[in-house]
């Protein structure tokens, strides 16, 4: 396997999506509690990393083997396992390695800092595999959208807000609804890009029996959908702001907002994907940037 397929193979392109919660977790301590424990925070950042791409490794494994006969076309020439001839045998050791690492180092993590790190990991774990394993997988139902917000947006935020405030008395369940609040926007724009997609595979996730919540809001209530998981997100992070919780500097991120319209519009006049569906990532990554240098300005100059 070459480095460029090993990078497509763990979708190395979307990494921004668990790298931004991150940061944005680690803005959030420091900008409420001027205090960060570099070291767990670092070894968090490792496993989150292993354990994202062992996901994204699963995601391609999963639909590559419970693919029927029906599908082989799509197999041999869409699923990057076919199309590079990859052994799935060895596809699955990569995937179990991540993993195991990723979860011997969360085992650590949790010995140093205490149990609600387990339940928290163990929560995103599950969501991880199920999201394209199991009898029916996250990624062909309503919620998937829901999961995959929420899990790497808000829960990655949250476990690295804990892991610099476990050894105080400030992770409290206030707290835990000020970090969702704050983590709102990346929670939407993730969860948008996961429906952007769905949109885009519409047709192709129904030949596939996965009825996404596009199957049952129909294409343009999806649509509509998808340009207000901007507008939650953007008022969220208004609210944190109002809240105190985030930087004044952070509202410099709402220049953002022409250029998440265009794309929201571009979306709306065609959802095809290999012609639309990048504006959903850029959208992310757009969002990603100003979040961070804004709220990093504030950290700077008050």
């Amino acid at each position: 396997m070459t480095v460029s397929t090993f990078l497509e193979l763990v979708e190395i392109k979307a990494k921004i999506a668990s790298v931004w919660p991150f940061l944005l977790g680690v803005i959030f301590v420091q900008a409420n509690y001027q205090h960060v424990n570099w070291g767990v925070t670092a070894l968090f950042f490792v496993a989150m990393l292993l354990f994202n791409m062992a996901v994204d490794i699963n995601d391609n494994y999963q639909d590559y083997t419970k693919a029927g006969n029906q599908a082989a076309e799509w197999k041999k020439y869409t699923n990057i396992i076919g199309v590079h001839h990859l052994a799935v045998n060895r596809i699955f050791a990569l995937m179990a390695s991540m993993a195991v690492v990723a979860g011997v180092i969360g085992l650590y993590l949790v010995w140093v800092t205490g149990w609600p790190l387990l339940v928290m990991g163990v929560f995103c774990f599950l969501v991880g595999y199920l999201y394209a394993g199991g009898p029916r997988p996250l990624s062909g139902t309503p919620t998937g959208e829901f999961f995959a917000g929420f899990t790497m947006g808000y829960m990655i935020m949250l476990i690295t807000v804990y892991l610099n405030l476990y050894q105080t008395s400030a992770f409290t369940w206030p707290l835990m609804g000020r970090v969702l609040l704050a983590s709102g926007i990346a929670v939407m724009a993730i969860a948008a890009l996961l429906l952007a997609n769905n949109i885009c595979d519409a047709a192709e996730d129904l030949s596939l029996n996965r009825k996404t919540i596009v199957y049952y809001l129909g294409k343009q209530g999806a649509l509509w959908l998808f340009a207000s998981f901007y507008v939650i997100g953007y008022l969220s992070l208004i609210v944190s702001v109002l809240l105190g919780d985030l930087p004044k500097w952070s509202l410099l991120a709402l220049i953002s907002v022409p250029l998440i319209v265009r794309n929201v519009r571009g979306l709306f006049r065609v959802q095809v994907k290999k012609e639309t569906f990048i504006l959903a990532v850029r959208s992310l990554g757009i969002l990603a940037l100003v979040t961070v240098i804004s709220e990093l300005l504030g950290l700077w100059l008050g």
